[in-house]
């Protein structure tokens, strides 16, 4: 298996990117799209615990669009062989002075391209050993 093939790694990184966008533009559909349309896909969210599309679908339709520009650093891709791939990042937020946020995905390839089948969102306090 390789891993962190360049083609593979640019590819996971473009729709990481497209995500990145619609999250902080609130484009739902977007959103939407790039999660795996499944019952066992899974998101971990700073306060909700999401299984299924469905339950994922009504959080975003439901989330306010408010605040939701933030900064990301020590972002990691890392992909493995053709079909798999993880991508872990900090953020922080301008309303949130002192916090971290960390965000990891599970990335897969699937007929209808890479979508996200595993996705965590949790806040910390930040730290002085966090990345710039």
């Amino acid at each position: 298996m390789t891993i962190d093939d360049p083609a593979v790694k640019a590819e996971v990184e473009a729709a990481f990117a497209v995500y990145e966008q619609a999250l902080v533009t609130n484009d739902v559909a977007v959103l939407e799209a790039l999660f795996h349309d499944d019952p066992r896909t899974i998101r971990y969210g700073a306060g909700e615990n999401l299984y299924g599309m469905d339950a994922i679908r009504a959080f975003r339709r439901g989330r306010s669009p408010q605040g939701l520009a933030r900064d990301l650093r020590g972002t990691v891709i890392t992909t493995f062989g053709r079909d798999a791939a993880v991508a872990m990042t900090l953020f922080t937020r301008g309303g949130a002075p002192g916090k971290v946020g960390r965000q990891s995905q599970t990335w897969m390839r699937l007929p209808d391209g890479w979508r996200v089948v595993a996705a965590h969102v949790s806040v910390i306090d930040a730290s002085p050993s966090d990345p710039a």
